[in-house]
């Protein structure tokens, strides 16, 4: 499918492994459909997409919804990145012989920040994404707090009871 190739290369740059040293194809793919999955759980979109978890597939084809491929994207990125995290939090150490020192906690605390980002723009994206459709939309019923007050002033009455004449 042709959003494979479009999304994997945008995860890989959000991850910094172009050259494809540290992430396989089918590593990334697989953060894809999940995160593919994760975002069509969280938000409405005007497609209906199909995700197939197992077959890594998407349908119909959301190469042409820029706002779904973003999403998706940056949310493959930040699984991707949290697992790098857990991975490298058992390597957190620090060694001290002498005058020399290795300390390899650094890297862990890198990470996390790189996480936080990603976690951060993801979730204001969604934010964004979710509301802007329904801004300064509202439900009122003959019982909500604000439905009382659209009748008083929208009839031929005001609040004190006197008629009005046009």
């Amino acid at each position: 499918m042709h959003w494979q190739n479009h999304t994997r290369l945008i995860v890989r740059q959000l991850i910094n492994d172009l050259d494809s040293a540290q992430y396989s194809d089918e590593r990334i793919d697989t953060a894809i459909i999940v995160s593919a999955q994760l975002v069509s759980l969280e938000l409405d979109f005007k497609n209906e997409y199909t995700i197939d978890v197992e077959d890594k597939t998407i349908s119909p084809d959301p190469f042409t919804d820029s706002v779904f491929i973003n999403l998706v994207t940056v949310k493959a990125a930040c699984i991707i990145i949290g697992g790098e995290i857990k991975a490298q939090s058992a390597n957190a150490i620090s060694i001290k012989d002498g005058v020399s020192s290795i300390d390899m906690r650094g890297i862990t605390a890198v990470l996390l920040e790189l996480y936080k980002d990603l976690c951060n723009r993801y979730d204001s994206l969604a934010y964004n994404y979710g509301y802007s459709g329904n801004a300064g939309q509202s439900i009122l019923g003959p019982y909500s707090p604000g439905s009382e007050y659209i009748t008083r002033t929208n009839n031929d009455y005001n609040f004190r009871g006197n008629y009005f004449r046009y």
